[in-house]
């Protein structure tokens, strides 16, 4: 990340950060919210909970409304409101249908949520912000695979494995420069309820890739949620085309 900072000119900027004692300390506790998420989530689809994790997902975008209104101020109209409203039943139902672990799926609205709320109050470029999160995180991440007896999995495993390790860096990394570009640029509510595609997607492949049951609560579940976000955007386009 500090390579492909440099390389796109934002050398300068990265420095600054450094210099920058009120920046660098909300980078590292944004650091430490989503290196926290990625354990809890890497934990939870090496271990067969990958629809626990899904669960928490759905319950992200609540908190993101919350955040919103409490520390923005941001106001929802009655149509948002009725939207959000079904988007909590969906969740009430699929938390009630489903053996889930309560830390676990707590875990996951709570770090990503205040890594939201750090990332949009924090002002830095998207990219120099993972940059410099990364950095931090790097370390630490070194020292463990250092004290592995083991050597763990990137000096363990087989080939393709070990490719497959590296190749989730970036698969990770450029998601998370599109989230904080985005995130401070739209109202935390709006980023808060497009978060459901991407628990939607990850129920998909706890579902059809690693075989865990779909209940009858998941189908609810989906119905009012896909509601919810269609109602919730009916008056934004309504008012461009006007």
């Amino acid at each position: 990340m500090i390579g492909v900072a440099v390389v796109s000119g934002k050398g300068r900027a990265l420095l600054d950060i450094f210099r920058d004692r009120r920046r660098l300390a909300g980078l590292t506790a944004s650091a430490i919210a989503i290196s926290a998420n990625w354990v809890c989530f890497i934990w939870a689809v090496g271990n067969g909970h990958a629809l626990d994790a899904s669960v928490g997902y759905f319950i992200f975008p609540l908190f993101a409304v919350l955040i919103g209104a409490v520390v923005f101020k941001e106001r929802q109209g009655p149509r948002q409101i009725g939207a959000i409203a079904l988007v909590c039943l969906g969740v009430g139902v699929l938390a009630s249908g489903t053996e889930s672990l309560p830390w676990l799926v707590l875990s996951f609205p709570l770090t990503f949520g205040l890594y939201s709320l750090l990332r949009k109050i924090v002002p830095v470029e998207a990219m120099v912000g993972l940059a410099v999160e990364t950095a931090m995180v790097a370390p630490l991440a070194l020292a463990y695979l250092a004290v592995r007896p083991e050597g763990g999995a990137i000096l363990l495993a087989d080939g393709l494995t070990r490719s497959l390790l590296i190749a989730a860096g970036p698969v990770t990394a450029i998601p998370l420069v599109l989230f904080a570009f985005g995130a401070r640029r739209l109202p935390l509510s709006t980023v808060g309820l497009l978060q459901y595609l991407s628990p939607t997607i990850q129920m998909a492949i706890a579902v059809l890739a690693f075989g865990e049951s779909f209940t009858p609560a998941h189908g609810v579940t989906f119905a009012l949620i896909w509601s919810g976000l269609a109602l919730y955007s009916l008056p934004r386009r309504r008012a461009r085309a006007g």
